[in-house]
C-alpha cells in the first residue's frame, strides 16, 4: 500500500512513447503508476522494473483490450488491489491510422472510435467514484487535429473531436469532486510506421508556434555550463563514460557525443559498462546500442553480484559494498584505457539527496562534487549532469527511446534512506516551487565564516580590523531572505 501522501495514477497505453513518458514523469514526482498496455508486454514489464528499482512497489502492469466490456472495471480494480486508491486517470491510449473517404469500413470505425472515444468515456465512468473520494483528476490526451482536421484521417479526427467534447462534458458532470482536462501534445515523436514522409513532417512542424520538434536544448546547455564552470574536460582528454544501461548514463553519453561535435576543444569518448553478472542481465543490449551509434566501447565482465550476495546478509543494504567493488573495477579499467577523465551519470537530484543524507545521518555538510580526484588518487572523476534535474532526464530518455536496463540488485531493496530523502525532495518540488533550485544554489555559495567548522575558518584568531566587511555579521538585524530563486545551471540562453 502507498504512504498516505502518495497518489496513484492509471495511465492507458503506458508501455511506450508518450504514455511511457507520462508514466515516468508522474513516477518521478512520487506517484504510484498502473501501466496499462494491450500487446507491449515486454516494454511494459521493463518500464515497471525500472520504476520499481527506483521505488519498490510503486508500479504494476495491467494487460487489457480497452474495447472489452469488463476492462474499465478491471483496471480500476487493479489499482485498488495494488494500492488501495486511485487519484488520476490518464486516457492516453490511441489508435491512429488513415481512413480516407471511400475506404472507411465498420472495423476501422469501431477501432478508432472505440479506442479514442468510447474507452475514455467508460474508463472515466468506472473510475469516477474512486477519483471523487480523493478529489482526483482525469486527463485526456487529445489532438490539435480535433479542431484542424488532418486530411485522409476522417475517423481519427472525428474521434478526437468527440474526445474534446467529452472532456468538456465530464468536467461539468463530475465537478467539483473530479477535475477533467485535455492536453494536446506538440510535435514530439512521429508515428513509427512511416505514415508521414519527410516533406509532410516539415509542413506540420512549420505550422506549429515554435516551428521545431520538441528537443533537449536545455539539457545540452546545462551540461555544457557544468563542464565550463568546473573545467571538467580539456584539450586532448580521453573521457571514459560509465554506462550502466539506466536513463542517466544513456542521457550523459548522448549529450557528450553531441557536445563533442561542436566543442572548442578536442576530446575522446569511450563508453564502458561493467557486467556484474546479475541474473537475467541482457548482455546484448548495450553492445548493440553502442555499435549502432558508432561509439567506441568496452564491456568489462566481473561477477561482483555473487560477492555481494555472499557477503551481505539477506535484507541488509547492498549499495555500499556493490559501489565499492564497482568503483575498484572501473578505476582499473580507466588506467588500462589511458582515460584522463571518468564521467559518472549522477544528476542534480543525486547531489541533493547525498547532501541531505550526510546532513541527516552523518552530521556532515557534504554532497557529490561535480569534479574530484578518485579515492586512490589516480583519476579525475567528473559529473557532467550536475545541473540537470532527474525529471528532465526521464523525459529525454523517453524522447530518445533508450533501451533501459533496470537495476534489480540494490534497486529492489525497500526502505533505503536515499529513497526516503528522494521522496522528501519530490514533495518539496511539488509544494514549494523554487526551493530545490535555491538549495542547489546554496551548495555553490558557502560562507565558512558563518558556519561552525574551525578547520575552515580561524575563529580563534578572529579580531576586529576596523574595516567594513561585506560578510560581517549584522548581529542585531534579521537575515535577508531572497525573494526569487536562481537556477545554478541556467547559464546564458543560446541565441
Amino acid at each position: 500500500m502507498p504512504q498516505p501522501q502518495e497518489k496513484v495514477a492509471l495511465v492507458t497505453g503506458a508501455a511506450r512513447r508518450v504514455g511511457a513518458a507520462i508514466a515516468r514523469r508522474l513516477h518521478a514526482s512520487g506517484v504510484c503508476v498502473l501501466l496499462h498496455h494491450r500487446g507491449s508486454a515486454t516494454e511494459a514489464e521493463l518500464l515497471a522494473a525500472e520504476l520499481n528499482a527506483a521505488r519498490p512497489g510503486s508500479a504494476a502492469c495491467a494487460q487489457a483490450d480497452l474495447l472489452a466490456p469488463d476492462t474499465p472495471t478491471n483496471l480500476v480494480r487493479a489499482a485498488l488491489e495494488n494500492w488501495g486508491r486511485l487519484d488520476l486517470l490518464v486516457n492516453n491510449a490511441s489508435s491512429f491510422y488513415p481512413t480516407a473517404v471511400g475506404g472507411i469500413d465498420a472495423r476501422a470505425w469501431d477501432d478508432l472510435m472505440g479506442t479514442n472515444l468510447k474507452a475514455p468515456l467508460l474508463l472515466a465512468q468506472a473510475a469516477a467514484p474512486e477519483l471523487g473520494r480523493h478529489r482526483g483528476a482525469i486527463v485526456n490526451i487529445v489532438d490539435i487535429h480535433a479542431e484542424r482536421p488532418l486530411k485522409g484521417y476522417v475517423v481519427y479526427t472525428l474521434a478526437k473531436a468527440g474526445l474534446v467534447a467529452l472532456t468538456r462534458s465530464l468536467a461539468m458532470e463530475l465537478a467539483p469532486d473530479v477535475r477533467v482536462n485535455g492536453v494536446a501534445p506538440g510535435a514530439i515523436a512521429w508515428p513509427e510506421d512511416g505514415q508521414f514522409p519527410p516533406e509532410e513532417r516539415e509542413r506540420i512542424v512549420a505550422d506549429t508556434l515554435l516551428r521545431r520538434l520538441g528537443d533537449s536544448k536545455r539539457l545540452h546547455r546545462q551540461v555544457g555550463q557544468a563542464i565550463a564552470d568546473y573545467q571538467m574536460i580539456g584539450e586532448g582528454d580521453r573521457v571514459m563514460v560509465c554506462l550502466s544501461g539506466g536513463k542517466d548514463s544513456y542521457g550523459m553519453l548522448e549529450i557528450l557525443l553531441s557536445l563533442q561535435e561542436k566543442a572548442p576543444v578536442e576530446f575522446e569518448l569511450i563508453a564502458v559498462n561493467l557486467d556484474q553478472k546479475q541474473p537475467g542481465f541482457p548482455e546484448h543490449v548495450l553492445p548493440d546500442y553502442l555499435r549502432a551509434a558508432g561509439v567506441p566501447f568496452r564491456i568489462e565482465e566481473q561477477d561482483t553480484y555473487s560477492i555481494v550476495k555472499r557477503v551481505i546478509p539477506e535484507g541488509k543494504t547492498m549499495c555500499s559494498l556493490c559501489s565499492r567493488l564497482r568503483r575498484g573495477v572501473l578505476y582499473r579499467v580507466a588506467a588500462e584505457l589511458g582515460a584522463t577523465r571518468i564521467a559518472l551519470g549522477h544528476h542534480r537530484d543525486d547531489i541533493l539527496a547525498t547532501f541531505f543524507l550526510n546532513l541527516f545521518y552523518a552530521g556532515k555538510l557534504k554532497a557529490m562534487p561535480p569534479k574530484l580526484v578518485s579515492d586512490d588518487g589516480r583519476h579525475v572523476v567528473i559529473r557532467p549532469l550536475a545541473y540537470v534535474a532527474e525529471s528532465d532526464l526521464t523525459a529525454y530518455a523517453e524522447l530518445k527511446q533508450f533501451p533501459i536496463i533496470p537495476c534489480t540488485l540494490c534497486g529492489s531493496q525497500a526502505n533505503l534512506q536515499r529513497q526516503v530523502v528522494g521522496g522528501m525532495l519530490r514533495e518539496w518540488g511539488r509544494r514549494h516551487p523554487g526551493r530545490i533550485e535555491s538549495i542547489m544554489r546554496a551548495l555553490s555559495d558557502a560562507r565558512p565564516s558563518h558556519l561552525m567548522d574551525r578547520s575552515l575558518f580561524d575563529f580563534a584568531g578572529l579580531a576586529p580590523t576596523g574595516v567594513a566587511c561585506e560578510d560581517g555579521d549584522t548581529a542585531f538585524d534579521p537575515p535577508e531572505i531572497a525573494t526569487h530563486f536562481v537556477d545554478p545551471g541556467a547559464g546564458v540562453e543560446e541565441a
